[in-house]
């Protein structure tokens, strides 16, 4: 089954005077359990797509198909739940509540999925320990390093074991190593679990790790490649 299809996926914006063809006629079709990045220059294409995949913008045409249900038409109520039951968002930004602890921020999804406070609790403390942050639940994002702070975002992503991860520049404000353990800590989640990964970027060692990579142009694919993770 297909973890994500796109069929003929069109976006066109607005820029000055000029229209921008963000996306131009994109197929694509993931299998679920796959590993993939996508790779494109600034304005290439590759984060509307991903926020098409993600229900966080609306294509002008085409159709966009996640874990079997077609999102592109879906209401906000109904798209709503969707990503809250099956896709977890990790970006460059990290967007954790700077007033929450590790743990809090964690419990989040779980609180808006009305999951008591004692399992809550539970499952949050067992995946921050699973991404290497055991002992430090109790800081809030100020206390913590940024890459200690996009594990605790890449934890929220994937607590509540979402079919789907999709991932915005991820290691954009990390140094070499931190975004070497990222990337590492992505590979066995998708192993571990059978997690499919969506990665934009366009950075050269995020794209080692992937199994397929991607590249857009323009709104195009222009290239779909399987390779060996580096």
């Amino acid at each position: 089954m297909s973890a994500v299809r796109c069929i003929d996926l069109c976006k066109t914006y607005r820029q000055g005077d000029q229209d921008i063809k963000a996306l131009d006629h994109v197929d694509l079709d993931i299998p679920e359990g796959d590993f993939v990045c996508l790779s494109a220059p600034s304005g290439g294409g590759k984060t509307t797509l991903l926020n098409a995949i993600g229900g966080l913008d609306v294509p002008d045409s085409g159709e966009v198909w996640v874990a079997g249900r077609r999102i592109d038409q879906l209401s906000k109520g109904d798209l709503a739940a969707l990503r809250l039951a099956q896709i977890g968002f990790v970006f460059q930004a990290y967007n954790l509540v700077p007033v929450l602890s590790a743990r809090e921020n964690v419990e989040f999804v779980m609180q808006v999925q009305g999951i008591a406070s004692g399992p809550r609790r539970e499952k949050a403390m067992a995946i921050l320990q699973e991404v290497g942050l055991e002992g430090l639940e109790d800081r809030r994002p100020a206390e913590m390093s940024g890459g200690q702070q996009q594990r605790v975002a890449v934890a929220r992503a994937i607590v509540s074991r979402p079919a789907l991860v999709l991932a915005d520049e991820p290691t954009a404000n990390l140094d070499s190593v931190t975004s070497g353990e990222l990337m590492t800590l992505f590979v066995e989640l998708n192993q571990m679990h059978g997690t499919t990964f969506v990665i934009a970027t366009h950075d050269q060692s995020v794209m080692a790790y992937a199994r397929r990579l991607i590249k857009m142009l323009d709104g195009k694919i222009v290239g779909d490649i399987d390779q060996q993770p580096g």
